[in-house]
């Protein structure tokens, strides 16, 4: 816990200087051109790399870590079917959980568009720097088949299964689609295994997300590093448009995590568990202390589980099944956060999302969030997977990494906020009936 805070001490704190450094090259550069060009191109030789090692190594665990976490989690539902209406209910709820938060977050970012904060100029150095083949993705949208069947099929269930993730950084729609599908599949057909089998299938799936989920640990050392040389070089070569999209982007997003929090979910302590929704949040605010601190799902869960039965008065079998279980799949924040950043990207550069492609984006931003590992910045290596399904490049993600460090302490509460409130509504419509 206390690493975790230094580290996010250390990450915000080499935002503030890159933003600093660069802000004071930008006004010198008005005196002096020359200094500016000769800090682009360091920036360019230096800095540059410095952050696509960052990068590089949070690309590295996107097939792994999102294969083995979609098929560990699916796997383990075939320990859940004896639980009837508690696991029912429980499952449900997560799911329109998540779909309301990412439903939020779309309309936020189509409503205020802080992407498009940015001129031309600025846009078309981005593309520059992080493009890629990102234009080529632009260029072929009108080629883009009708939606039909025949689309669907292609999308989900490529001929070349290997090829569709090998072709991960060419940003063409639809790469890491096949790959959810199958590691859905695999998850699935693990649940008809015999128990000593399956659970050697868990243990080694496990295994490989406990893998890669060090390596993204080893990636967040370079952070405190990584993010000022990244940032400096992007406000350098574009300017300051992009720390004022940055910050529409924050507060946008930040606006619509407390909205889902302390809205959304009051309608459902309201209406569906009839509890006082301002009680409620006063009585489960140590928890929300305990995951803004942290930024970890899994590291609020004692403290979880002690509210919910010594203050909340929960039954012990629904807090034992619900919270556990809401600390990895539950992730409303998580899906909210991830659709935004792929618009805010998405419209940064350029590339205009149609509304179904904003619909399979929400899907998809559900699906992610479940596989996310409950650590801080455990979403980053998904997101950067899902900008590559949409035609954006998953370089882009650097414009906002700054920024994720204080986003991540918020959607880790809405998180585990959502998670007692979701404990909560199961408890009032189940326990009574045990």
């Amino acid at each position: 816990m206390n690493n975790n805070k230094h580290l996010a001490t250390k990450i915000l704190i080499g935002l503030a200087v890159g933003i600093v450094a660069a802000v004071i090259t930008l006004i010198v550069g008005q005196a002096a051109p020359r200094v500016l060009d000769v800090m682009r191109k360091v920036s360019t030789a230096v800095f540059d790399p410095v952050g696509q090692v960052f990068l590089r190594m949070l690309f590295f665990v996107v097939i792994p870590l999102v294969f083995t976490s979609l098929a560990s989690g699916v796997a383990q539902l075939g320990q859940l079917d004896r639980l009837g209406p508690l696991a029912g209910r429980t499952f449900l709820l997560f799911f329109l959980n998540m779909v309301i938060a990412t439903a939020i977050g779309l309309v936020a970012m189509n409503t205020f568009q802080p992407g498009h904060h940015l001129d031309p100029d600025a846009k078309a150095q981005l593309m520059t720097e992080f493009g890629g083949n990102a234009d080529k993705a632009i260029a072929k949208e009108s080629e883009q088949p009708a939606p039909g069947l025949g689309m669907l099929v292609d999308m989900f269930m490529p001929k070349n299964l290997l090829g569709a993730f090998v072709g991960f950084d060419r940003n063409a729609l639809g790469e890491v689609l096949p790959l959810i599908l199958f590691a859905l599949l695999v998850g699935a057909a693990g649940t008809q295994l015999p128990v000593e089998q399956r659970a050697k299938l868990l243990s080694g799936l496990d295994m490989v997300t406990d893998l890669m989920t060090r390596i993204v640990g080893f990636a967040l050392r370079i952070a405190p590093y990584a993010v000022p040389a990244m940032i400096y070089s992007v406000i350098v070569k574009v300017g300051v448009d992009v720390l004022i999209a940055l910050a529409v982007f924050v507060v946008v997003v930040a606006g619509c995590l407390v909205l889902h929090l302390f809205g959304t979910m009051s309608l459902w302590l309201k209406f569906l568990a009839r509890r006082n929704p301002l009680g409620f949040f006063r009585q489960i605010r140590p928890v929300l202390i305990t995951a803004f601190s942290t930024s970890s799902s899994s590291a609020s869960l004692p403290a979880s589980l002690q509210v919910a039965r010594e203050d909340l008065k929960l039954s012990p079998s629904t807090a034992g099944f619900v919270l556990p279980l809401g600390a990895t799949m539950n992730m409303s924040g998580t899906a909210l956060y991830e659709g935004c950043v792929v618009l805010f990207v998405a419209q940064a550069f350029g590339v205009d999302l149609s509304l179904a492609q904003q619909a399979m984006l929400m899907f998809l931003s559900v699906l992610s969030a479940v596989a996310v590992a409950g650590i801080p910045g455990g979403s980053l290596p998904l997101i950067a997977g899902l900008l590559a399904t949409f035609g954006v490049p998953p370089g882009g993600i650097a414009i906002i990494f700054g920024a994720d460090r204080i986003l991540d302490m918020l959607r880790t509460t809405t998180n585990v906020g959502s998670d007692m409130v979701t404990a909560a509504v199961v408890d009032a419509q189940v326990a009574p009936r045990a």
